[in-house]
């Protein structure tokens, strides 16, 4: 069985998607630290007739330390989630499959969720379901695992019966290949590919959000990203 492991992205980039399609399963790392800079947990990038748009979470960082990804709350003052929503409807007013997926942007900008990586996990369900993946999605925070880096990586590989680790090639130099070696986990890599679709607005920007791929490509997007 093979086993790959991401963070919650915000409207993950269509590599995110190209990794869990080939794993067995998916583990979402939602009890990781979440990182004190930027990061793509809170922020992605998509597409308006200026160029790259960033669309960013705000969420309450100050005072409260290191925290992990799961216990990390949106910030609802001010009129953020109007303003994204309304940019995302004038950005891709034009695109084709605008209609299919406008609901969940509305959902998930008007619902109030609390919490940074339920916001993020609603929409990665979305995405999966309509890139249709069928890899099955376990959260880290329900295999009851603590350890960090390599050494967590081989613990979900043994909770879950995995024997086989698939980990993208740019992070051959974070990942200690002698621990899976010395519990006979085979750790294969794979270089995550960009691909090129029908993109409104100009010239092509690659690894925006994949929405700007489903947006623009509705159904046709599985066979873009997967072949």
């Amino acid at each position: 069985m093979i086993v790959s492991t991401c963070q919650p992205y915000f409207a993950p980039f269509p590599g995110f998607f190209y990794k869990a399609h080939l794993s067995d399963l998916f583990v979402i790392l939602d009890t990781v630290q979440f990182p004190r800079g930027t990061t793509w947990i809170t922020r992605n990038r998509f597409k308006n007739d200026q160029g790259t748009m960033w669309l960013t979470v705000p969420v309450w960082k100050k005072g409260l330390g290191f925290q992990k990804i799961n216990h990390v709350r949106i910030c609802h003052e001010g009129r953020w989630a109007a303003k994204h929503l309304e940019s995302l409807k004038t950005a891709y007013g034009h695109a084709p499959f605008l209609e299919d997926h406008i609901k969940i942007f509305k959902e998930i900008f008007s619902k109030k969720t609390q919490n940074a990586a339920d916001l993020n996990l609603m929409i990665i369900r979305h995405m999966i379901r309509h890139l249709g993946i069928d890899t099955k999605l376990v959260l880290l925070s329900s295999l009851g695992l603590r350890s960090g880096g390599s050494q967590l990586l081989i613990e979900i590989c043994k909770t879950t019966g995995a024997d086989r680790f698939l980990a993208q090639n740019s992070t051959k130099k974070f990942i200690n290949a002698d621990l899976f070696k010395k519990e006979n986990i085979s750790l294969e890599f794979v270089k995550i590919p960009s691909p090129v679709y029908p993109q409104l607005w100009g010239e092509f920007l690659p690894n925006l959000s994949a929405f700007d791929l489903l947006l623009n490509c509705g159904p046709k997007s599985h066979h873009i990203l997967f072949h």
